[in-house]
């Protein structure tokens, strides 16, 4: 295994409800210095896991193994730490309890202070929904957290994200092999319409103008669009992507005893300085909800960027100029 894992016990989770035998999985590279001021994490992504991170850091880059000690952590719901998969009756599959980012960030906040020993945060970073637990770890804990990067992400979802998520539900609710979440055979069919829908907007409309699509190696959007289908097919079950779109649906860092939904005093109370980094092209998370929010961050800086790649700009390797923009930004607040 090239990961480890820590018991977490039963938990108390913010909807009231509990999840029993909890874990997080996660990896660390690197070592945590005799100052232990060197710490940085990254949270994963939607369809992300540690692994998957491994596309933000590395030797001589701004995030590098021989200097940080680096805390990636599976979020609940992917498959690895605990998730509908693998849970145990009475709580598998759709009996899964429902899980906010509160309960996420509150349990690799135990993660790092009981079990590896740490005292504070250089950075909290990531993609997607990645960038939404770094908002939330500044909110959550904000004496915890030194810096914060959110990239094509926000503190709050949109109504319309909430909309586009519905819709890439009901594609996957509608496989008659569904059966409210009791299937016995995977929904196939449903989860081939979720990737053919979730595609249309993880790229901007230029890049499907452009027919960038082709730089990543698909002759066509039929090609592009059948491995969307593979991937979600073949690499996710149904039960763990809906636990973690309601997650998704569900994310505003000002939910919880702390702030009541008040997301103004949620913002205003995030100490840790704190660069927010949008694709003014993103479709799921459009820069003028970071724009707003900067305004009630005390120490944060807009940085909003332009790439016809959309949402997947972020994604390691696609575009060139957004990966040198976004080393930038973590140089600066690492050093």
């Amino acid at each position: 295994m090239d990961y480890e894992k820590f018991e977490l016990g039963d938990i108390s989770l913010l909807s009231g409800e509990e999840l029993n035998s909890a874990y997080l999985i996660y990896k660390t590279y690197g070592e945590l210095n005799k100052s232990k001021d060197n710490v940085v994490v990254l949270p994963t992504f939607y369809t992300g896991s540690h692994q998957r991170n491994e596309g933000f850091f590395g030797k001589g880059r701004a995030i590098d193994p021989d200097k940080h000690f680096i805390v990636s952590i599976n979020m609940f719901g992917n498959g690895l730490s605990s998730s509908p998969s693998n849970t145990k009756a009475p709580q598998d599959g759709p009996r899964f309890p429902r899980i906010s980012l509160w309960d996420n960030i509150a349990c690799q906040y135990r993660l790092l202070k009981e079990h590896l020993g740490v005292e504070k945060i250089a950075l909290v970073t990531g993609w997607s929904m990645a960038g939404c637990q770094a908002y939330q770890w500044a909110a959550q804990y904000p004496d915890f957290v030194d810096a914060i990067l959110p990239f094509c992400a926000s503190a709050k979802i949109s109504p319309h994200n909430f909309v586009f998520l519905e819709g890439v539900r009901a594609a996957l609710c509608a496989d008659q092999n569904w059966n409210q979440g009791d299937y016995t055979s995977p929904p196939i069919d449903g989860l081939k319409a979720f990737a053919r829908v979730y595609a249309g907007w993880a790229f901007s409309q230029t890049f499907y103008r452009d027919s960038l699509f082709k730089k990543i190696g698909y002759e066509s959007l039929e090609d592009l669009l059948v491995d969307w289908e593979k991937d979600h097919a073949e690499n996710w079950d149904a039960n763990n992507l809906l636990c973690k779109l309601e997650t998704w649906q569900t994310s505003d860092i000002s939910i919880g005893p702390i702030y009541n939904g008040n997301i103004e005093m949620a913002l205003k109370a995030i100490k840790a300085k704190t660069i927010l980094m949008p694709c003014a092209q993103d479709l799921y998370f459009p820069p003028e909800d970071n724009a707003i929010e900067a305004n009630y961050i005390g120490d944060a800086d807009f940085r909003p960027f332009n790439s016809p790649w959309g949402h997947c700009a972020a994604n390691p390797g696609n575009d060139p100029d957004f990966t040198a923009a976004l080393e930038q930004a973590i140089k600066e607040l690492l050093e």
